[in-house]
């Protein structure tokens, strides 16, 4: 498949409608991920782009990173966890918040791992009745990267992104507009007519003065992105090369609970 399919682009009334399309979770490999920085490239340089409208095909927005394709990566010794970090997620993340347009993100099913730091890296986040968040990192004996480290403790308080993170456990769509993590609640079916209507009523707007006021919450709310997701890199790969990782890993491939030990 060509990495343009990977990623599907639509215009339409100045909105940029981008769509993760790898079937059937939508996971991560490393064309999905420059297909993605290619859309907001675009998204970037044409002045009819006012708003960008990111979604998932299919019932879940995405699962994450391809941990297959990236362990085989790894096991090659063709690349480290900090490395990957460096060049797909981080730049990525900043990409979304440098961007100096809303960004907003149709969640339309579940959600895990990496792509729920691009979810939460956008500006606003509207999710059907049936999303599902997962921070997911710790399923596979990892710690958070993508932002998350940052985002999540920033719009549900540290407390609850600690248990999250920690269980595992799925944060339901209601409860995530309780606290903030989503603006607003569709049903499955409406959800894409409401997100694109929302993308468009955005796009009328004073975009430039939306940059600005984005430009002034990254300098207010997260002055130290940047450094959080080097941060997390380190730390990533600390985590990859560590025994709660490999039981991790091979618990996810053998399709079984891990069963984590001390030492």
């Amino acid at each position: 498949m060509d990495n343009s399919e990977w990623v599907k682009l639509e215009h339409h009334e100045g909105v940029l409608i981008v769509t993760l399309n790898r079937p059937k979770a939508n996971a991560f490999n490393f064309q999905m991920i420059e297909a993605l920085h290619a859309a907001l490239r675009t998204a970037e340089r044409d002045p009819q782009v006012r708003v960008v409208l990111l979604t998932g095909s299919g019932g879940i927005f995405s699962a994450g990173q391809d941990v297959k394709e990236f362990g085989q990566a790894a096991e090659s010794g063709e690349l480290s966890f900090r490395q990957h970090l460096q060049r797909t997620y981080n730049p990525l993340i900043l990409k979304i918040r440098q961007l100096a347009k809303p960004v907003l993100a149709a969640v339309n099913g579940p959600v895990a791992g990496a792509a729920m730091g691009i979810v939460l890296a956008c500006d606003l986040r509207i999710a059907a009745e049936n999303a599902r968040f997962v921070v997911g990192f710790s399923g596979i004996g990892l710690a958070p990267d993508s932002g998350v480290s940052l985002f999540l403790p920033a719009l549900i308080g540290l407390g609850r992104a600690a248990e999250y993170t920690y269980t595992n456990q799925p944060i339901s769509a209601e409860q995530a507009l309780a606290w903030g993590l989503v603006n607003r609640v569709s049903s499955a079916e409406a959800l894409p007519a409401t997100a694109l209507a929302w993308a468009v009523e955005l796009s009328q707007g004073p975009v430039h003065a939306m940059g600005l006021s984005k430009r002034a919450f990254n300098r207010s709310v997260y002055p130290n992105l940047e450094s959080t997701l080097d941060y997390e890199a380190h730390i990533q790969e600390i985590a990859g090369h560590g025994p709660d990782h490999q039981e991790g890993l091979q618990a996810f491939l053998e399709k079984r609970a891990p069963v984590y030990t001390p030492g």
